[in-house]
C-alpha cells in the first residue's frame, strides 16, 4: 500500500507529483468544504446576528478559507511556498503596480466588510442616484436601480465618493411633498387637511406622525410641505406620487385652488 501512494504521477525535472498528493489534497478540500457549509451554515442560524452581519462574517470567512486552503494546497502538492513567494517577489510588485486599480477595489472591499458603514439592503445615493445594495463582493458591489436595472459598482467607488446612506441608522427616513395654493385660502383648514392625506397613505408611519409646514411666500402662491416618515424608502417616489394625486383631490373638494403663475403687464402709452 506504501508503494502504491508513492507511485509517480508526474515528474517533472525536480519536481515530482505522488499519487499520495493528490489523494491528500482531494481529501482536504473535501474536508474544508464541509467545514465551509458547517461554519456558514452556523452563522446564518444565529439569532444574535442581523442578515446583514451574517452577509460580511460569511464573506470574509469565505475569502479568508480561500487564501488558506490555496497555501495549504500547494505545500500538500510538494511545492516550497516560501521558495515559489520569494520567487515571485519581484514578478509580484510589477503586478501590483500595473493592477493598482484591481488591488484598490480588492482592499475597499474589505473595508466596506468590516467597517459596515454600509450593509446589503442599505437604500445608498452615489452621484445623485439611488441604489438598493444586494451583494457586496471583494472587487464589486451589485446594486439596484430604482428603474429596475442591476449595476456593478467597483468598490473603490463607494469608498473614495461621497455615499448617502439613506438607512445606515434606521430604517425609516423623511421626506416631504410640496404644493402651492392661492393667497385666499384658510390655513387653519388646509394644514389639517394635507396632514390627514399623508396619515391616510398605507406606507406612511404613524410614529413619528406626518407633519405639515407653511414653508414661503411665493410670487403666486403660498408654499406648504407634508413632512413623512416611511419604511420604503427605495420606492418612496411612487409615494410621493400617489400623495400628490391625493392632496390634489383633498384641495378641490375643499374648494381649495392651486394658483396659475400670474404677472401683471404695463404697457406705455406715448400719446
Amino acid at each position: 500500500m506504501k508503494e502504491f501512494l508513492q507511485t509517480n504521477i508526474i515528474e517533472l525535472g525536480d519536481y515530482t507529483l505522488k499519487l499520495q498528493n493528490v489523494l491528500s489534497l482531494i481529501v482536504f478540500l473535501g474536508f474544508v468544504i464541509f467545514i465551509y457549509f458547517i461554519i456558514k451554515r452556523v452563522i446564518y442560524k444565529s439569532s444574535t446576528l442581523d442578515l446583514a452581519k451574517k452577509f460580511s462574517i460569511s464573506k470574509l470567512f469565505k475569502y479568508l478559507s480561500i487564501v488558506i486552503t490555496f497555501v495549504i494546497s500547494l505545500h500538500l502538492l510538494g511545492f516550497n511556498v516560501s521558495v515559489l513567494l520569494a520567487g515571485s517577489a519581484a514578478l509580484l510588485v510589477g503586478l501590483g503596480f500595473g493592477l493598482q486599480n484591481l488591488f484598490n477595489d480588492f482592499i475597499s472591499g474589505i473595508i466596506l466588510l468590516l467597517d459596515r458603514t454600509l450593509k446589503v439592503g442599505d437604500i445608498i445615493e452615489v452621484n445623485s442616484m439611488i441604489y438598493k445594495v444586494l451583494e457586496i463582493n471583494f472587487r464589486t458591489t451589485t446594486v439596484l436601480g430604482r428603474d429596475g436595472n442591476y449595476i456593478i459598482l467597483p468598490n473603490s467607488t463607494l469608498t473614495s465618493n461621497s455615499v448617502i446612506n439613506w438607512t445606515h441608522s434606521e430604517i425609516s427616513s423623511r421626506f416631504k411633498v410640496t404644493v402651492g395654493v392661492d393667497y385666499s385660502t384658510d390655513i387653519q383648514v388646509l394644514m389639517p387637511v394635507l396632514k390627514e392625506v399623508a396619515k391616510a397613505h398605507e406606507q406612511v408611519l404613524n410614529s413619528p406622525e406626518p407633519f405639515v409646514r407653511f414653508e414661503d411666500y411665493a410670487d403666486s402662491a403660498l408654499i406648504f410641505s407634508v413632512y413623512f416618515y416611511t419604511n420604503e424608502v427605495f420606492r418612496v417616489e411612487n409615494i410621493k406620487s400617489e400623495l400628490r394625486v391625493e392632496i390634489f383631490k383633498a384641495l378641490k373638494d375643499n374648494n381649495i385652488s392651486i394658483p396659475f403663475p400670474q404677472r401683471v403687464i404695463h404697457i406705455a402709452n406715448n400719446n
